[in-house]
């Protein structure tokens, strides 16, 4: 996520919510990154946003931006946050790019 923490890097996204998303993606890399790479995650699946709208299309969003959770485990084919899960390879699903990349080309 590279520093870019303190601003949101999608307009639709408020400071707060940013900071929460920011905290648990940074926490998921610190914990799990070796083990969803492992598994063959990608960095577009656990953070990729609509290429021209961010976070403001969630059915585009990764598994990491879409709720600002901590990670409890990562499987296969879905990310543990507790009761909740992100899943991957989904019949139909979009896919967006990595936030950092979104963030780069709206500054």
């Amino acid at each position: 996520m590279n520093g870019h923490g303190s601003s949101p890097p999608c307009r639709y996204i408020s400071a707060t919510a940013w900071a929460n998303v920011h905290e648990a993606c940074t926490d998921f890399i610190e914990r799990f990154a070796a083990e969803a790479v492992r598994l063959g995650w990608t960095a577009t699946e656990l953070f990729g946003v609509h290429p021209e709208h961010g976070t403001l299309r969630v059915d585009w969003c990764g598994v990491m931006i879409t709720g600002g959770h901590k990670v409890i485990g990562t499987e296969q084919n879905r990310i543990l946050f507790g009761n909740v899960s992100g899943y991957r390879n989904l019949p139909g699903a979009p896919i967006g790019m990595p936030v950092w990349k979104f963030a780069l080309r709206t500054k």
